[in-house]
Formats: C-alpha cells, sequence, structure tokens
C-alpha cells in the first residue's frame, strides 16, 4: 500500500509541476494587431519589442510595432495608417497595412516578410509621408527616438 500511495503522490507531484509550467509558458502565437480606435496599448514612444519578444513579458512576439507622434513630434498621433510598399514613395507593391490605435501605437504579430526591404508611409487625415530608406526589421524604435527622430504624420 505504501508504494501505490508512494507512486500516487509522485505522480501528482508531477502533473502539478507540468500545468504550472505550462501555464506560464510564453506563447508566440498569440494573435495581436492595433487597431483604429483601439486603447488598449500602452507605453507610447518606448521599444514595444523588449517585452513583446520570445521570452519577453509582453503579450505576443511583434513583428512590427511603434508609436506614431504629430508634426511636432510632442503628442501621439491616434488612428492613422503604417503601409509597408516594395519600393520607395509608395510605389512598388502594397505589401502591408497596419492601423494605428487610438493611442498612437502600431503593432503587429503577424509575420511580415522584410525580404530585401520595405519603405513605410504613415497616412493621415492630412497625407502621406513616406520614408525614403528601406527597412529590415520592424523594431522601429531601435532607430526613430533613439538615433533619429518620431515617427510623425502630417
Amino acid at each position: 500500500m505504501k508504494s501505490f500511495n508512494k507512486k500516487s503522490s509522485t505522480l501528482s507531484i508531477l502533473i502539478i509541476l507540468l500545468i504550472g509550467i505550462i501555464s506560464c509558458k510564453k506563447e508566440g502565437d498569440e494573435f495581436k494587431v492595433s487597431t483604429y480606435n483601439d486603447t488598449e496599448s500602452h507605453n507610447a514612444g518606448q521599444d514595444c519589442m523588449s517585452c513583446h519578444k520570445q521570452d519577453g513579458s509582453g503579450e505576443g512576439w511583434f513583428n512590427i510595432a511603434s508609436t506614431v507622434y504629430d508634426s511636432l513630434q510632442l503628442n501621439t498621433y491616434p488612428n492613422n495608417t503604417i503601409r509597408l510598399y516594395t519600393h520607395a514613395n509608395g510605389t512598388g507593391t502594397l505589401k502591408y497595412t497596419i492601423q494605428v490605435d487610438g493611442k498612437g501605437n502600431f503593432y503587429s504579430t503577424e509575420d511580415i516578410d522584410f525580404g530585401t526591404g520595405l519603405y513605410p508611409s504613415v497616412e493621415s487625415v492630412n497625407g502621406t509621408k513616406y520614408m525614403s530608406s528601406s527597412i529590415n526589421s520592424g523594431n522601429c524604435t531601435s532607430c526613430h527616438g533613439t538615433t533619429t527622430g518620431k515617427i510623425w504624420a502630417k
């Protein structure tokens, strides 16, 4: 009888440990995409991918993320649109469209094939602003707000 209880106790402990490990495991396939007017995002202007990455504390692994500001680069500018093209100035093929949320942030866990580079634009009600160089990563704050100005819309 002791043998059965010992095995049963050991099995119970293993099951509890396994459930704990699985429930704490970070899943990368959680679907997160910014949408117009949504206000669930946070930490405007910060490096989103410092948390939203494999083994990070954020929900979902972002493939592109950042914040859009007004032309003075002082206030966030909500409800714009980010577009990624294969060539400069909105030419070539439009590959991806990402909505900027109600707090001025944009993000996506969807796979993005940057290939040899994509050219971003920010479209607001006042017009479209194009980035003149291509990007090979969606970690926009690795440059913007660090070594170059913030992302801003007209």
